[in-house]
């Protein structure tokens, strides 16, 4: 292909800009360059594009309207990125091959003086999350830039950018390379457990709002929105015990105690017990249950040798003394006081809804509170959290749920998303009744699983949870299409 493509490289410093510059004129494809600046800057070899918000509606539009040749390429981060052999190229073949609409690869990570493969995942109909990974440069068919200049009226600041890549995936595929073409260097270097909550924070709240806001119009348009029309639930008395508390664990030698003192201690109108699925903990964990003499606490150790944390619901979901509402505690955490319980099933009556989840406060191992502080997760509102939730990560904590729907959906066995499997579909059908104010303590400490993980781990559970978007998609999809063949 002779055909010139249109290149639009976000500004570092002169140094690193001119290099890349430099790169994009050595390749075989002609290049018209802009350079996205935020104030006047003569840099020579390429025409500058001023802009005030990188990721806006407005810079979209203006790169959509720059851009004369068949494919843009973007280059948005706003750190070192450096071409591979012959890296233009393969994007452009590929694309040509493919005709898909995005194309992006997988890169060459410099973090800490060092230099590391950071392979990426491949797009699905559930990647909807914000936050998804393209590396630091993506290809879109320009025909998908000129749509999103007639379709887009949204003038977002945070959203802009979002909102092309959803279009992109409704005008074509979305095609990973699993090919090493760039590399970049990373600034933040943080834990992947001191990440996770980045979306949270107060400062984020703008632009969750405008996220939402491009994810809900995406949905309508590929006729996966629901409106707020859910199933009501009268509880029958059927159940030996009201509440009925599932504690998974293995080896918490350090923090079980903490967990199962925290639910003897609650006050409580009604009876309740505690099922600690002991998942054959080799460090003390055991021991320790065993001293206990209380009759609400039932410790139990599965005969199967293959369970995950969500296998370990399972066991205490189907077994004989679980009470009408089954509630969540990890093993690393606990209530906030003696009221958490009282709150989560009152909760339940009063909006008669299959799911409770609550808000919680981060704290270190000795209880101290850390930021973010309290995580309330007010993104899931009323009228549009069944939808909002295909768009984050996570629904919050603790969870709670109403035992015969659960039983009728049962728990993926899985160590990672199991909850988040459990909410989509209940969210599909039934209300989610939310607590916003703190009744529960979430540790973050180095035991935590999620605390710090490789490449391939974050991969593999981001890849797991678009696959459950995706599952769920389908599910609404195909419903929505119900109740249109309903109604004629």
């Amino acid at each position: 292909m002779t055909e010139k493509i249109s290149c639009f490289l976000t500004f570092t410093n002169k140094k690193d800009t001119l290099q890349l510059i430099t790169q994009l004129k050595e390749s075989q494809i002609p290049c018209e360059i802009f350079v996205l600046v935020k104030s006047n800057v003569e840099i020579e070899g390429a025409e500058p594009l001023l802009f005030n918000d990188l990721y806006s509606t407005s810079t979209m539009v203006e790169i959509g309207r720059r851009s004369t040749g068949k494919y843009s390429i973007l280059f948005l981060q706003e750190n070192k990125v450096e071409l591979g052999q012959y890296s233009i190229e393969r994007m452009v073949q590929i694309a040509e091959n493919t005709n898909a609409a995005m194309l992006y690869a997988d890169y060459v990570e410099q973090k800490d003086g060092k230099q590391s493969q950071h392979p990426l995942i491949d797009y699905q109909l559930g990647s909807l999350r914000d936050d998804f990974n393209f590396g630091p440069v993506q290809l879109f068919r320009t025909d998908v830039l000129t749509k999103f200049i007639t379709e887009i009226s949204a003038q977002w600041v945070h959203a802009g950018y979002y909102a092309l890549r959803l279009l992109a995936s409704r005008m074509g595929d979305v095609v990973r390379i699993p090919e090493m073409l760039f590399s970049m260097e990373e600034s933040d270097i943080r834990l992947s457990g001191e990440k996770q909550f980045d979306y949270v924070k107060a400062t984020a709240r703008e632009r969750q709002i405008e996220m939402e806001q491009a994810c809900t119009n995406h949905l309508k348009e590929i006729d996966a929105f629901l409106e707020p029309e859910f199933k009501e639930i009268n509880f029958p008395n059927d159940f030996q015990v009201e509440a009925t508390v599932v504690v998974p664990v293995f080896n918490r030698s350090k923090t079980i105690h903490d967990a199962v003192n925290s639910v003897l201690s609650q006050k409580t109108d009604f009876k309740f017990n505690l099922i600690v699925v002991d998942n054959h903990s080799t460090d003390g964990t055991t021991d320790i249950l065993r001293k206990y003499d209380d009759e609400r606490l039932i410790h139990h150790i599965p005969n199967r040798n293959d369970l995950g944390i969500g296998g370990c619901w399972n066991e205490a979901l189907f077994h004989g003394k679980c009470g009408r509402f089954i509630v969540q505690l990890d093993s690393d955490d606990l209530y906030l006081d003696e009221n958490t319980l009282q709150i989560i099933v009152n909760k339940f009556y009063e909006e008669k809804c299959a799911m409770v989840i609550g808000a919680y406060q981060m704290c270190n191992f000795d209880l101290e509170e850390i930021p973010p502080g309290i995580i309330d997760h007010r993104e899931w509102t009323p009228e549009n959290g069944p939808n909002n939730a295909l768009r984050i990560n996570g629904l919050g904590a603790p969870r709670a749920f109403y035992t015969p729907i659960l039983r009728d959906i049962r728990v993926p066995n899985t160590s990672y998303g199991e909850d988040y499997a459990l909410g989509l579909p209940i969210s599909r059908e039934w209300k989610i009744g939310r607590i916003y104010d703190p009744i529960y303590r979430c540790r973050r400490w180095e035991g935590n699983s999620d605390a710090a993980l490789d490449i391939a781990k974050q991969n593999a559970h981001n890849f797991y949870k678009d696959s459950l978007r995706t599952f769920e998609l389908k599910a609404r999809i195909a419903l929505n299409k119900r109740k249109l063949n309903i109604e004629k």
